[in-house]
């Protein structure tokens, strides 16, 4: 395999999680759309370690993969708070920081 269909590949993925997390107004989807993201860095860093012969880009990719179940772990935590205290998950429904500020205590 040529080493430009991974990188090809990896940059649509994560130009896919990017459209996605900018886009959509679901936590749990915006969720998924930086997993996304992470499979294409994830995606790169694999490439490189084929066409370089090193192993540093494996290491790096393992150390995706844990970040991305703690991430995973973390996010759904805060969507299940979200959907308690709200009852939306629903991300335009988020109260703005200077909306808040402007009307005070």
């Amino acid at each position: 395999m040529h080493p430009v269909i991974g990188y090809v590949i990896a940059a649509g993925l994560f130009a896919i999680g990017l459209y996605g997390v900018l886009t959509r107004r679901n936590a749990v989807l915006q969720l998924a759309a930086a997993e996304l993201m992470l499979g294409g860095v994830h995606l790169v860093l694999v490439t490189t370690d084929v066409v370089r012969g090193a192993h540093t880009g494996q290491s790096f990719a393992l150390f995706i993969v844990v970040i991305a179940a703690a991430e995973v772990g973390v996010g759904l935590a805060l969507v299940l708070n979200l959907w308690r205290a709200r009852g939306s998950i629903d991300t335009d429904d988020l109260p703005d920081e200077e909306r808040e500020a402007e009307a005070g205590p």
